[in-house]
């Protein structure tokens, strides 16, 4: 039994699931043979174990991209969302706050910005389980996507850290190398489920039998866009929603950095891996005498 079905068989029982009315946009002549599957990842809460706004704040108010009172303004926003329920009203304030503090600001800056701190920053947080997922989807052959509503300068290199190619993330219109302060797409409620069945189409995948997986009531219609939609670390309201429409709720506990993650790997598996000779020498300098004696005997 696999870890996925593990963790499933170990959450919220399984009614029947609810399918929306994305889950057969396919043509009744395709083939489902010819369709591929998706697993479609909520970034913050879902993947890393914070908000990735609120991780970069501090680093772009230190590169001079914003004031101590915006950077406290963000942050206080930030905090109030993540706290409350999300509803129409709150969502455009967070909008309109967004574009009003990155007016201005250079692209090449911030994403100098998002690349020195990434490691520092994104690696410590990142949820062990989120990975063991990731991993598991694409050995399957399943495309993964990460869908969030932090800018595309934010979420990209998050993705490319974690070995995943597909993102949808809010994009801001960007003239002379600058942001002018108007989004021209806000990865948010209704827009990521709209933006999924448009990826789905683009790349054959086949909905009905794709996942996704989402903290935060404001993904429902991100989760009911797929087959089989995964509530992880849920708000209050999210958890209802999830056992009434027989989702499955699934609990993060474990953020691992992948440094760490991978000096957890036995160092056999990494040699049978391919890392060869170079992993060799670097296993006998650190043991010392233990690897000479052994190569001596075998002489």
């Amino acid at each position: 039994m696999d870890k996925v079905t593990t963790r499933v068989k170990a959450s919220v029982p399984l009614k029947s699931w609810e399918l929306s009315v994305y889950d057969h946009y396919m043509s009744p002549n395709e083939s489902a043979a010819t369709s591929r599957q998706g697993a479609f990842f909520d970034l913050d809460k879902t993947i890393i174990a914070r908000s990735s706004v609120l991780a970069f704040a501090t680093p772009f108010a230190r590169a001079g991209l914003m004031s101590k009172s915006t950077l406290l303004k963000s942050i206080y926003s930030q905090l109030l969302f993540s706290l409350s329920s999300a509803d129409a009203d709150k969502t455009e304030k967070l909008r309109a706050q967004l574009s009003e503090m990155v007016a201005g600001w250079p692209i090449d800056e911030v994403k100098e910005v998002v690349n020195e701190t990434l490691h520092k920053l994104i690696e410590p947080i990142i949820f062990e389980e989120a990975l063991d997922l990731i991993e598991e989807h694409q050995a399957a052959g399943r495309e993964v996507v990460i869908v969030s509503s932090s800018g595309e300068e934010v979420v990209r290199p998050i993705a490319a850290l974690l070995g995943v190619k597909s993102v949808i993330a809010t994009r801001m219109r960007v003239e002379d190398g600058k942001y002018t302060g108007e989004i021209e797409y806000y990865a948010f409620g209704q827009a990521k489920a709209d933006a999924i069945i448009e990826f789905a189409r683009d790349h054959n995948i086949d909905l009905a039998d794709s996942v996704a997986y989402s903290d935060s009531m404001t993904d429902v219609p991100m989760l009911s866009s797929v087959g089989r939609g995964y509530a992880v670390n849920p708000d209050k309201e999210l958890r209802r929603v999830a056992i009434e429409k027989g989702w499955k709720v699934l609990t993060f506990k474990q953020p691992i950095s992948i440094q760490d993650r991978l000096d957890a790997v036995p160092k056999k598996s990494l040699v049978i891996a391919g890392a060869g000779v170079a992993i060799v020498g670097l296993l006998a300098l650190a043991t010392g005498s233990r690897k000479k004696k052994s190569r001596t005997t075998t002489a």
